[in-house]
């Protein structure tokens, strides 16, 4: 089979994409040993190197098709030397155009029921072994969503505490007070709050999750109450002080069931702290991110679609931050960290893993670095007066 040249191929491409843009100078090291060079000089040196190791690779680097490209680096048959960084910076330079793949997000939905199909989707992400997310969040809270930053070299363990504290104090919660928190992830909230004498209950829809946070609220005999439910079948015979919901709202895409949900826990008065990776528009999100990363109906927040089902609700909005450089700079630490734990990531959980977080990890903090992403935080108060 003759194969397409990637010198032919890139040349063209390349003078296309950069046309209207600043260009990134980079090179590919070919199977054959040669080196290709574009936007190259003494001035502007090459920022990363596309490697290939085999047909397969090459022929992935010669679709200029991204989820092709991205399978490749993920199976071994492409390497990126130098700044990955860079080279996701520039995803755009590949199409992605994969109406099946579209189409096929949602028809386990349609067919399952969503909190069914939610619970699977959930799992394929955070049931990985919670020794592995620890190799690359914080050590202090283990928090897996952005901290706020007082300056871009602030520790990261200081953001994640500084953001724990203020989504206490925005929800104006004090000791004996019963806080609702959706998602529990690996217990930051859960166990800060706790430490304070709040009385947490926590829900989670990971297996592993809630394995780590029974052990650990055992072991630390905190007032914490774990609960494997989707937070949308969720009942408790007594209505919650408040709830906290970080970087859940990704995936509970149905913003008006959602808001139902808060409000029948919820006390009158009870407020809701929130926070969310967002985008522009709702399903732009890479066919690799959704078939490798977040499978399912997870969606990157809409803050217009949502404030207008805000506006809707017996809920006022109180505040409302932008994040997006807090989780540029979050996301950048947790690659810098996952790398820096190759070699026993590796050793214990495979090479594929380890590519699949660093393309994830690095790709979002490229997304947020060019505003491709954005994130918020907001802050509700439940009003049952409130003309719906």
């Amino acid at each position: 089979m003759r194969r397409r040249s990637l010198a032919d191929v890139f040349s063209r491409r390349y003078d296309e994409f950069f046309r209207d843009r600043t260009p990134i100078p980079f090179e590919i090291l070919t199977r054959d040993g040669a080196t290709l060079r574009y936007g190259v000089s003494e001035s502007a040196p090459s920022r990363f190197c596309f490697v290939v190791r085999d047909d397969a690779g090459h022929d992935a680097l010669a679709s200029l098709d991204q989820l092709q490209v991205a399978v490749a680096y993920l199976r071994g048959h492409l390497d990126v030397e130098g700044d990955l960084g860079a080279a996701l910076d520039m995803r755009r330079f590949f199409s992605d155009l994969h109406p099946v793949a579209f189409a096929g997000r949602w028809a386990p939905s349609l067919w399952h029921g969503r909190t069914g199909h939610d619970r699977r989707a959930i799992s394929q992400h955070y049931d990985e072994e919670s020794d592995f997310f620890l190799t690359f969040l914080d050590e202090r809270h283990r928090c897996y969503t952005q901290g706020v930053f007082a300056g871009d070299d602030e520790p990261l363990e200081d953001a994640v505490t500084r953001k724990l504290d203020i989504a206490l104090d925005d929800l104006g919660v004090k000791p004996g007070d019963r806080v609702l928190e959706v998602g529990g992830g690996w217990g930051a909230f859960s166990e800060h709050a706790a430490r304070r004498g709040i009385d947490v209950t926590t829900v989670t829809l990971a297996a592993e999750s809630e394995r780590f946070l029974k052990e650990l609220f055992t072991r630390e005999r905190l007032p914490v109450t774990v609960v494997r439910e989707h937070i949308l079948r969720f009942r408790s015979e007594e209505r919650f002080d408040a709830i906290v919901n970080m970087g859940v709202t990704e995936h509970l895409p149905d913003y008006a069931a959602t808001l139902r949900t808060y409000a029948r826990l919820l006390k009158p008065g009870g407020r809701v702290y929130l926070d969310a990776l967002a985008m522009r528009r709702k399903h732009i999100a890479s066919t690799f991110f959704k078939q490798y990363v977040y499978p399912g109906r997870s969606a990157p927040l809409l803050l217009h679609q949502y404030l207008h089902q805000v506006a809707r609700s017996p809920f006022d909005l109180l505040s409302v931050q932008d994040d997006r450089h807090n989780y540029y700079l979050t996301c950048r630490e947790w690659a810098k960290r996952l790398d820096a734990r190759r070699e026993e990531i590796v050793a214990r959980w495979g090479e594929e893993l380890y590519r699949r977080f660093r393309i994830f990890l690095w790709g979002s903090a490229s997304g947020f670095d060019t505003r491709l992403v954005q994130a918020y935080r907001w802050t509700l108060q439940y009003n049952p007066a409130q003309t719906a």
